[in-house]
C-alpha cells in the first residue's frame, strides 16, 4: 500500500511538472486522517538499511520535485500527520490546518529519524531551534499551536476545509499563471541559492516578461493605480 502510494504520488508530480497554465495545488488526503506514515508491515518488509536507503533516496527526488514547483501549494492537514505524513507537511508553501488537524514527528519514538526530507525542509520553515525541538520532543502539534509556532499559515474548521482552504488560497493566485510561476521560480532561488545566484536568477526570470503579453495586457487596462 505504501509503495504504491510513493509511486502514485511521484507520477502525479511529474503531471504537475508539465502543468504549464497550472497556479495552484492543493495537497490533502480522503478519509479521517491526512496521513499515519508508513503501516507497521511495510516498515518490517524493509527492515534493512540498504532498502531504507532505496526508499528515502526515492521520496527525497519525488518530494524535492514537489518543493521545487513553479506553483503555489497548500497543504490541507486535517486528522493526524504523522512520522512520514509529518514531512509531506513541509512539502508545499503553505499549511491549511482544520480544527482536528495534528502533526507530530514521531519518528524518534520509532528509532529512527526524518528519512523524506522532513528534517531539512523543517529547519527552513522554522529556523534551527524549534526544528530540533520538534524531531526531538516528537511532541503533538494541534492547529492552533502550529499557527503560534509558524508552521501552519491558517487554521480552518472541518466541515467547510475544503471550500475554504480553496477560497484562502484562491487569493495567493490571482495574477496569470506565468506571473505565478515566475514569481515562484525567484522565491525558490531566494530560498535555496547563494545570493549573487539568485539575484541573477531573479534577472533571468523579470526580462521576459517586461513587455511581454502579460505585461501588455496589464498596460492596456491601466490598473496600476487601482
Amino acid at each position: 500500500m505504501l509503495f504504491r502510494m510513493m509511486v502514485q504520488l511521484a507520477d502525479i508530480v511529474e503531471e504537475l511538472k508539465a502543468w504549464s497554465c497550472g497556479k495552484g495545488v492543493i495537497l490533502q488526503a480522503e478519509g479521517d486522517t491526512f496521513c499515519s506514515g508508513g503501516d507497521l508491515t511495510t516498515v518490517k518488509a524493509i527492515g534493512n538499511p540498504e532498502d531504507g536507503l532505496l526508499m528515502s533516496t526515492f521520496m527525497h527526488k519525488t518530494l524535492t520535485e514537489l518543493y521545487c514547483l513553479p506553483l503555489v501549494t497548500v497543504c490541507l492537514v486535517h486528522g493526524k500527520a504523522l512520522g512520514g505524513g509529518a514531512e509531506l507537511t513541509t512539502v508545499t508553501d503553505y499549511r491549511v490546518f482544520t480544527n482536528t488537524g495534528e502533526v507530530c514527528f514521531v519518528q524518534g519514538r520509532m528509532g529512527v529519524v526524518t528519512g523524506w526530507g522532513g528534517g531539512t525542509r523543517l529547519v527552513k520553515l522554522l529556523g534551527y531551534r524549534s526544528a530540533l525541538e520538534l524531531l526531538t520532543t516528537c511532541r503533538n502539534l494541534s492547529g492552533k499551536e502550529a499557527l503560534e509556532m509558524g508552521l501552519a499559515d491558517h487554521v480552518t474548521e472541518e466541515l467547510n476545509r475544503q471550500n475554504d482552504t480553496k477560497t484562502w488560497l484562491a487569493a495567493r493566485i490571482s495574477h496569470e499563471a506565468e506571473i505565478i510561476q515566475t514569481v515562484k521560480k525567484i522565491v525558490i532561488g531566494a530560498r535555496d541559492l547563494s545570493l549573487d545566484a539568485s539575484l541573477i536568477n531573479e534577472r533571468l526570470n523579470f526580462s521576459p516578461l517586461w513587455g511581454g503579453p502579460a505585461n501588455i495586457r496589464a498596460l492596456g487596462r491601466n490598473i496600476k493605480h487601482k
